[in-house]
């Protein structure tokens, strides 16, 4: 009879806290393989004001920025809520034409004007993620923090064509006004980069920073 070797027990997926709402950050996550816990903010917190655009910013600073901006503030949610200790993860996306940052749209006339500004030229697409442990021991927190810069073309898009894409909904809640993994798709003529990125959450630069976490994807 043959020996039998041992079964290897199964390693234990990755966990992080993610702090953002986003479903697709969520999704490429799962994807990847990682145990994902929603560290979303309190209603007292005002999140909303750590995405202001300072005088003169360029897009690349400005989403460093507040991408670690994001990241301090669930570090300190994560401590407040005395929840068991884990890596967290932030991300933020947007979308630039030259300097120009186009951020959510607040509104349906707001998404049609920046898909206008779009239409038929190059923009470019930074998202910056950013993975935060909290070192009890040295009662302080590591952060490592990565870029992604994608291009993306869009084709000539008529009034029409807007209206209908405006109407379907997807540009809500979408820096740029609109989303890479939707309709937008049919009008992308090229991409430069990552599209994972472009979708918000840059598959590359993600691992590279949870590495050195100390959480390895594969």
């Amino acid at each position: 009879m043959r020996d039998r070797k041992p079964v290897q027990p199964e390693a234990a997926a990755p966990m992080l806290y993610l702090a953002s709402q986003s479903p697709r950050r969520l999704q490429l996550l799962t994807q990847w393989g990682v145990t994902c816990e929603l560290l979303l903010p309190d209603a007292t917190e005002d999140a909303e004001s750590l995405e202001a655009v300072k005088a003169g910013e360029s897009p690349r600073r400005y989403v460093q920025r507040v991408t670690r901006l994001k990241l301090l503030a669930a570090l300190q949610r994560l401590q407040r809520r005395g929840l068991p200790p884990a890596p967290v993860l932030c991300a933020d996306t947007t979308v630039a034409l030259g300097d120009r940052i186009l951020g959510k749209p607040a509104s349906a006339d707001e998404a049609r004007s920046m898909l206008a500004a779009l239409s038929g030229r190059t923009h470019k697409v930074y998202t910056s993620v950013a993975v935060g442990v909290i070192q009890k021991t040295e009662l302080s927190s590591h952060i490592y923090q990565a870029l992604s810069a994608s291009k993306v073309t869009f084709s000539e898009l008529t009034p029409d064509a807007i209206d209908r894409y405006v109407a379907t909904g997807e540009s809500v809640g979408k820096a740029g006004a609109y989303g890479i993994q939707g309709l937008a798709a049919l009008w992308t003529s090229r991409i430069d980069g990552s599209y994972s990125g472009i979708m918000g959450l840059p598959a590359f630069e993600t691992a590279q920073v949870l590495q050195q976490a100390g959480l390895h994807l594969v």
